[in-house]
């Protein structure tokens, strides 16, 4: 979509549909921190016992009745006044609560995967994402040959996350694995011009009039693997605040995108260990679409990252890999740095997050930036 995409005016009311979105959906009966036990209203009778305690591997209550964490996430490059490059992305998914104490399956394989660790614990999810694409110049409906391809990539994928403790270097660290398989359609199939020409015919938008020029249709597979290791909280002398960072490695297999990935998010708030960062849509690093309980009942931080990748394959550069496109010289090394903030409170979490993004291709006018708004919901 462009850096006009709705306007001024029409940020602004994306900006307060989100937090209304936010506040409306908070239900009491999912706070993060369940309420202390009232011994007065002890059911079980005296001189009987208590029934066995359902309890999670860390204390916290089993998630008995939940149904997981819905997330919806968009990306845009209106959020950061810019028109250009990776120009939107929009996904929607669902997060299983814990399965350990769910699934005697579960626990096994766990105990087998993470054996320094009896109390590891896992989740997994799908979801339902659309990326779009375009050159600068939406008002050329030739061949812009210097500049990107019009490419888009609509997907469903599947995810598998898996949390543990490890001790490294003396120090006790929480480590979270993501495993990721997204299956789609990059081209025509993808959808995208339809949605960029829909949302631009009722928005102050150009009409973008190059999509005839478009990567043709080819079916997507992207495995990825991402590793997160979440330090202990440092505390600032009695102050109600904390700080921790999260060291992430990753790689991406696939005719979509093949890559390698660094980086590192240092966060400072409160009830830093209801997640690890807040989502964003693949192939940036991200954090995670669910959250957990904080004994607070609420959390909030700020916080800054940087991170490099290792391009070996990007459809959206080199074009299609079966049939002859329009393609641009990639560049194998890309930075990008993050800042932002996230609230969370009685089960949901809000976020903001400001990307920026070193040239991807040669020729390439300016570094790319964008905005990212995740809503996180749970059930």
């Amino acid at each position: 979509m462009g850096g006009r995409l709705l306007g001024a005016r029409g940020c602004r009311y994306l900006c307060i549909l989100a937090v209304f979105a936010f506040v409306r959906l908070v239900q009491p009966e999912t706070a993060f921190a369940d309420d202390a036990a009232d011994p007065a209203a002890d059911p079980t009778p005296a001189g009987d016992s208590a029934p066995p305690s359902t309890s999670g591997p860390t204390g916290d209550p089993a998630p008995s009745g939940q149904t997981g964490t819905f997330t919806f996430q968009i990306e845009n490059d209106l959020i950061a006044n810019a028109d250009r490059n990776y120009t939107s992305g929009v996904r929607i998914g669902w997060t299983s609560p814990a399965l350990r104490n769910q699934l005697q399956w579960v626990g096994d394989a766990l105990e087998w995967i993470y054996p320094f660790d009896a109390d590891a614990d896992a989740r997994v999810g799908i979801h339902l994402g659309q990326s779009i694409y375009t050159p600068e110049d939406l008002s050329k409906s030739n061949l812009i040959e210097d500049d990107r391809p019009y490419a888009g990539w609509l997907y469903i994928g599947v995810t598998l996350n898996a949390e543990a403790d490890q001790e490294i270097l003396t120090m006790p660290f929480d480590t979270l694995d993501k495993l990721e398989l997204d299956l789609g359609m990059v081209g025509p199939a993808s959808l995208a011009e339809q949605t960029q020409r829909f949302v631009h015919k009722y928005s102050d938008s150009p009409d973008p009039k190059g999509w005839d020029n478009q990567l043709d249709n080819e079916p997507g597979v992207v495995l990825m693997f991402e590793r997160n290791w979440r330090s202990p909280a440092h505390d600032f002398g009695g102050l109600p605040v904390e700080a921790d960072f999260i060291p992430t490695a990753g790689v991406s297999l696939g005719n979509v995108n093949t890559s390698a990935s660094v980086g590192s998010i240092l966060r400072f708030g409160q009830g830093l260990e209801g997640d690890y960062g807040p989502p964003l849509i693949q192939p940036n690093l991200a954090g995670v679409t669910y959250i957990d309980r904080v004994e607070a009942g609420y959390a909030w931080y700020i916080f800054g990252g940087f991170g490099g990748t290792f391009v070996a394959r990007n459809i959206f550069l080199d074009g299609n890999t079966f049939s002859d496109s329009h393609s641009v010289d990639k560049k194998l090394l890309v930075g990008s740095a993050t800042a932002g903030l996230a609230v969370a409170w009685r089960g949901a979490r809000l976020a903001l997050t400001h990307v920026w993004r070193t040239k991807e291709f040669d020729g390439q006018d300016q570094p790319d930036r964008f905005g990212s708004l995740s809503v996180s919901v749970r059930f």
